[in-house]
């Protein structure tokens, strides 16, 4: 395998395209995933190089589309799941929450869900309260499911083909705002696991635990800090179900203090149950309380100033971390 520069659109389409290459019980099926190539162009020329009976445009009922690829994981088949926001999720919960995070446990094991259901999520487009909300700690607390935040184009291809051969239904979450950014990708299928986070960058001072777009915001704040001698490590959990736990707490035990950082609301989110585990578990070794910064707790605002402020931005981040390592 070679690598390129390419966007995490372009990888996530390469995911889906390996994906059908490599089994012939996957498809995929959405809303305007055909001749359209999907809201955000992900499943550009898929059909016309697949197929429209493995690239299927659905109907506009979010319930019916993940209901048919229920049941079709149920009969053996693999199903790639294009629901375009987020947000739609809430239409098809009784199928993603009762039945396909379900089955398995219920039967013994007997019937498998190997079901993909992939989504755009997060702020910053001006796409306004339905269209912009962050979900990912939502679906984290139905038991059955495993949820995905691909932060890089190269982890976005190697977490997808993960998520298609897995026996268990993943939720699949990118970040509409990193659709554009670039990075090396391996030409060709790789996988890489879940419940492995990645260390983006090396730290003495304290522990930014960031999860998705977030990554970026925490290394911005980083390379600043830097300059006024607090060196921030940078870990991505890629999976928060399941979590890395191992990988946090080494961290967190190495700098002493620690900092979680997430686009979801603030109260009640993934920040939160990262914080917990952090402070139940490494207690001893952390030298100030463990912080997390989230979203506020409102609707996502149309207005883009209004939604900008809404969101952990770079300077708050070097603020909390100046502050806490004062």
């Amino acid at each position: 395998m070679t690598d390129r520069r390419i966007t995490m659109l372009q990888a996530v389409n390469e995911g889906m395209r390996e994906a059908l290459l490599g089994d012939d019980s996957v498809f995929v099926i959405g809303e305007d995933i055909g001749r359209h190539g999907g809201s955000f162009q992900a499943t550009v020329n898929l059909q016309a190089d697949f197929g429209a009976r493995r690239v299927i445009d659905a109907p506009i009922s979010e319930a019916a589309i993940v209901g048919l690829a229920v049941g079709a994981a149920m009969t053996g088949l693999r199903p790639i799941v294009d629901l375009m926001f987020a947000d739609f999720m809430y239409l098809a919960m009784d199928q993603l929450a009762n039945q396909a995070a379900k089955v398995r446990y219920m039967s013994d094991g007997q019937v498998e869900v190997p079901l993909v259901l992939r989504a755009a999520q997060g702020a910053g487009r001006s796409n306004a309260a339905q269209h912009s909300q962050v979900l990912h700690a939502m679906v984290a607390n139905i038991p059955g499911l495993k949820v995905v935040l691909p932060a890089t184009p190269e982890d976005a291809k190697g977490l997808l083909l993960t998520a298609v051969r897995d026996p268990n239904p993943v939720v699949f979450l990118e970040d509409k705002m990193e659709y554009g950014r670039k990075s090396d990708v391996p030409e060709g299928a790789y996988e890489i696991p879940f419940g492995a986070a990645r260390i983006h960058r090396a730290g003495a001072d304290v522990t930014v635990v960031a999860t998705s777009s977030m990554v970026y915001v925490a290394l911005d704040a980083a390379e600043r800090l830097a300059g006024q001698g607090i060196e921030a490590e940078v870990v991505d959990p890629r999976t928060i179900v399941p979590l890395d736990m191992e990988t946090i707490l080494g961290s967190v035990r190495r700098t002493g203090r620690c900092v979680v950082l997430d686009e979801g609301p603030r109260s009640f989110g993934a920040g939160a149950e990262i914080s917990a585990r952090v402070a139940e578990e490494a207690f001893d070794a952390l030298r100030a309380p463990v912080r997390r910064l989230g979203a506020l707790d409102v609707p996502a605002p149309f207005n883009a100033a209004l939604e900008r402020s809404t969101i952990p931005g770079v300077d708050v981040v070097v603020a909390q971390i100046r502050e806490l390592c004062s």
